[in-house]
């Protein structure tokens, strides 16, 4: 009870922010010191540890097997998607969430082969963070979590109540938890491999964490279909824009 109070409170808090201050289009950053500190804690685990194990991971699984647990665990995560759609008002992406869980965990082999995106119905993911953009938080101060990495305020609002309120845990037993929770894993290795390239442009870079900051707000924003007006120039190459 105490814990869903804090959740409540915190929710509310974001909300009475969103009541007060303009639309998100600039980089609110009033603690880049100590996310500067995080920044460097994260940069190195990724270095030291995060890096070399999902590149040996990566090269020791066979593809197959690899994208098979990828979709296990994308599959696990339409739940979820299908509730904060709900919560968002969007009845029509609730739906199609649902049916691709439905569909991969019946006909895929509970969620191994992505029969949904065979027929090209893979959804769009979403988060509590951005149902509360749609109920008019705004974003807060830009954060770097440790181990998480980049986020803000209300994203990382977004992601405690999303692991509060993940509808598929309570239904699973312990074997089937841990099963889950390596899947987890194992998609944020094979992840982390596909993207070396990006995310190590962005740590070779003149200042890692300007850069890591920019691409995150800018990509969180396009989602959330926030129309930036400063710096336009900075992000067409990310997006193909010209």
């Amino acid at each position: 009870m105490t814990t869903f109070k804090h959740l409540l409170a915190l929710i509310a808090s974001s909300l009475i922010a969103g009541c007060s201050t303009p639309q998100d289009t600039a980089i609110n950053d009033p603690y880049e010191r100590t996310n500067r500190e995080a920044h460097a804690f994260n940069k190195a685990v990724d270095k030291v540890a995060l890096k070399p194990i999902a590149q040996e991971y990566a090269n020791i699984m066979p593809d197959p097997l690899e994208k098979g647990i990828s979709n296990f665990a994308t599959n696990l995560s339409y739940p979820a998607d299908m509730v904060n759609y709900l919560l968002q008002g969007n009845l029509g992406e609730a739906m199609y969430s649902g049916n691709a869980f439905i569909l991969n965990t019946v006909f895929g082999l509970g969620g191994l082969f992505d029969v949904a995106s065979a027929n090209g119905a893979r959804p769009r993911g979403t988060d509590f963070g951005e149902t509360m953009a749609r109920w008019g938080a705004t974003e807060g101060p830009y954060v770097e979590l440790l181990l998480l990495g980049p986020s803000t305020q209300r994203d990382a609002v977004g992601k405690i109540v999303d692991f509060a309120l993940d509808p598929i845990g309570p239904l699973l037993g312990a074997n089937e938890r841990q099963a889950v929770q390596s899947a987890s894993i194992g998609a944020g290795l094979s992840s982390r491999a596909q993207y070396n390239d990006m995310i190590e442009g962005v740590y070779n870079s003149a200042d890692s964490y300007a850069q890591a900051r920019l691409y995150y707000l800018q990509n969180r924003r396009y989602t959330l279909g926030i129309k930036e007006t400063q710096s336009d120039d900075q992000f067409e190459e990310l997006y193909g824009e010209k």
